[in-house]
């Protein structure tokens, strides 16, 4: 299945992962995250957590503007390469705790140092288990989109949005160049070009 489109993210501080685990350890509850293999990757030798570069069999030739030309061979990395998107898709598991706040009395104490009994009124969920996976989906959304907008910006800005997969975006020549034909910048959403007065 299509993944993540390659080359989201960044090398080092703004890794994709890195901004995935902040999300999802943002979120009230969690208390685990791993990407990919995981902590299971920390058994694997290197050379079978290795994701390697193919020929991606529905893609295209290098330079199409369709699907990509190639993918990955098997996808341990969880849908990222040195911190980078590489088209694969992007899975991660996080770990979410048990509800604290219960009807059950608690021990706890004053700022005092005084014990006191803690008992939690009023409606309170038992199990944040239905309100997770809409929480998860929408933090992950969050993160894949503010990766395509910086992704975005280094391209040529807004002018991206001409790009609608019939040919490679040009950030020179965002509207078409002489190669392609002014046929080519007007589907692509060029302005028309306003007729010389005589």
């Amino acid at each position: 299945s299509p993944g993540v489109p390659a080359a989201r993210g960044e090398p080092v501080f703004d890794r994709l992962e890195a901004k995935m685990a902040h999300a999802m350890m943002s979120l009230p509850a969690t208390k685990g995250f791993e990407i990919g293999s995981g902590f299971g990757g920390t058994v694997m030798r290197g050379s079978t957590h290795n994701d390697p570069f193919v020929a991606n069999p529905v893609g295209g030739k290098p330079g199409d503007s369709g699907r990509p030309a190639l993918g990955v061979a098997s996808n341990y990395a969880g849908g990222t390469l040195g911190g980078i998107s590489s088209g694969a898709p992007v899975y991660f598991k996080i770990a979410v705790k048990s509800v604290s706040t219960i009807g059950q009395a608690q021990q706890t104490s004053r700022l005092t140092g005084e014990a006191i009994t803690l008992e939690a009124k009023g409606r309170h969920d038992p199990c944040v288990l239905p309100r997770t996976p809409p929480l998860v989906e929408g933090m992950a959304a969050l993160v894949l989109i503010d990766a395509a907008l910086l992704q975005r910006t280094r391209l040529g800005g807004a002018c991206t949005t001409v790009c609608d997969g019939t040919r490679n975006f040009d950030p020179a020549h965002p509207w078409g160049d002489a190669a392609n034909g002014a046929a080519n910048g007007a589907a692509n959403g060029a302005p028309a070009a306003k007729k010389a007065r005589k």
